[in-house]
């Protein structure tokens, strides 16, 4: 069955132009900002204009009064209120009606009925000579003598003032938005010019040119941010990419070492393979040549085996989580070395304490570190001590040569054996590296201490103790 997961997701983004984006929205705002100040500025100048107005006609309804007062007749009153863009109208006590001056030429004539004003005008409307309709104000108060006094204030020549206002508004509105569009087209691009920074940047990275960065000066603006993360991102790929370089070269190195180490055991398996096919050989030197064709096997197959743990360490060692109880483990892996070595002393100390992890894997750990101190501590004694705290530790000390300084990091690596390590019966280099990733894979940790006596070889492994 093909397994049809995608190996990775791909977001897409739209690729508008940003020159573009930036300037329309721009734009729309300064548009949006101009249409509130035409809208209020023509609010402001109509309120304005119409308290004005409403002024106007209570001075002329205070004259009338004074008028009234000195005894002049209705019709004299009302020519005299009665001024430019004002009508005057008074209803004397015995319902007579006064106008202005009737041979006055006034600029102010009630619409025909065919013309009409707008709808929901109180007091119908006025249009002027220049054909422009006039809002009126209203103002009706009584005089001291009985009569009536009407004052009407046409808005025409306001009408009139207001057009020619939110003319001029739409044009200088219009033309603010052409020059912002293109002073904004100019400078965008100036605005802009670190993001064509970053793509020059990435192309040169992409052509091979390794190591340069942005270094953004400040990383709290947008641009700071979006430079600071392609910084981070441009580290983590060299970073991954000179991981994946040295991984492959440790692998090259590793098959390399792997084959030589096998080249030494298959040619000593063909050689006695070969020999013992000559003809009337002693059946005691045939015994002899099989006892050796077996132990080059056997050695064969531990360093494959042990590739092959390398191998699950690499891909994720599974493991089982269990109690385990780290001095009984230790007794048990010692009883077992002293089986393999009867004459060699190996001592156990310590309390019991208990971790959780998988009990034959750290079996395993403790046997390298036994055989290793074994075959290095010579007559010496082997002591393991196993001891409890945060996190639990299981020292291993020999009384061989020791391991120096320097080397106390390399013995972990893979195939690597020190001269003193060499040797007929020595191992392959890979037990140390082993245990390592086991102890590792167990959340804990295996390195090379300064011995407690001052002399050999101390090895310690310390794992998180159970819960």
């Amino acid at each position: 069955m093909t397994d049809m997961t995608p190996l990775h997701t791909v977001s897409r983004l739209r690729t508008v132009s940003l020159r573009r984006r930036v300037t329309v929205l721009s734009l729309t705002v300064l548009a949006a900002v101009l249409l509130v100040v035409g809208v209020l500025t023509d609010v402001f100048f109509t309120a304005q204009i119409r308290s004005e107005l409403r002024q106007q006609l209570d001075v002329r309804a205070a004259l009338a009064g004074q008028l009234v007062t000195q005894g002049l007749p209705a019709g004299e009153v009302a020519r005299r209120v009665e001024t430019p863009g004002i009508r005057a109208s008074v209803v004397a006590s015995d319902g007579r009606v006064y106008a202005g001056d009737p041979d006055e030429d006034r600029p102010w004539r009630p619409s025909p009925p065919w013309r009409g004003g707008p709808q929901g005008a109180d007091h119908g409307g006025w249009w002027d000579d220049d054909g422009n309709w006039g809002d009126p104000q209203v103002l009706e108060q009584p005089l001291a003598d009985g009569s009536r006094l009407t004052l009407v204030a046409s808005g025409g020549p306001v009408s009139g003032a207001q057009s020619l206002l939110r003319r001029t508004l739409i044009v200088l509105s219009l033309a603010a938005l052409a020059v912002a569009g293109i002073v904004m087209l100019l400078t965008t691009r100036v605005a802009l010019a670190p993001l064509d920074t970053m793509t020059a940047l990435a192309r040169s990275i992409t052509s091979g040119d390794r190591g340069r960065r942005l270094a953004p000066t400040r990383t709290h603006t947008e641009l700071g941010r979006t430079a600071a993360a392609f910084d981070a991102m441009l580290d983590e790929l060299e970073g991954a990419e000179a991981a994946a370089r040295a991984s492959e070269a440790r692998t090259r190195r590793f098959v390399a070492d792997a084959a030589h180490e096998l080249r030494t055991p298959i040619a000593g398996v063909q050689a006695v393979a070969e020999v013992t096919l000559a003809p009337g050989m002693d059946p005691e030197e045939r015994e002899r040549l099989h006892l050796l064709l077996l132990r080059e096997s056997r050695r064969a197959g531990r360093l494959v085996d042990d590739m092959l743990v390398l191998a699950r360490l690499d891909a994720g060692l599974e493991l089982r989580h269990e109690p385990v109880d780290l001095l009984e483990l230790a007794r048990t892996e010692a009883e077992r070395a002293q089986l393999v070595a009867p004459d060699q002393q190996v001592e156990v100390h310590g309390e019991p304490v208990t971790v959780t992890g998988d009990a034959s894997r750290l079996a395993q750990v403790l046997a390298n570190l036994l055989d290793n101190a074994r075959r290095h501590a010579g007559p010496g004694a082997v002591t393991v001590t196993v001891s409890g705290g945060y996190p639990a530790t299981v020292l291993v000390t020999d009384d061989g040569p020791g391991v120096p300084p320097v080397d106390r990091e390399r013995i972990f690596d893979r195939l690597v054996r020190l001269d003193e390590a060499r040797g007929e019966d020595g191992g392959a280099g890979l037990g140390l590296a082993i245990a390592r990733g086991i102890a590792r894979a167990h959340g804990g940790d295996l390195r090379c201490v300064d011995p407690p006596s001052g002399r050999g070889a101390a090895v310690e492994l310390s794992l998180r103790r159970a819960a």
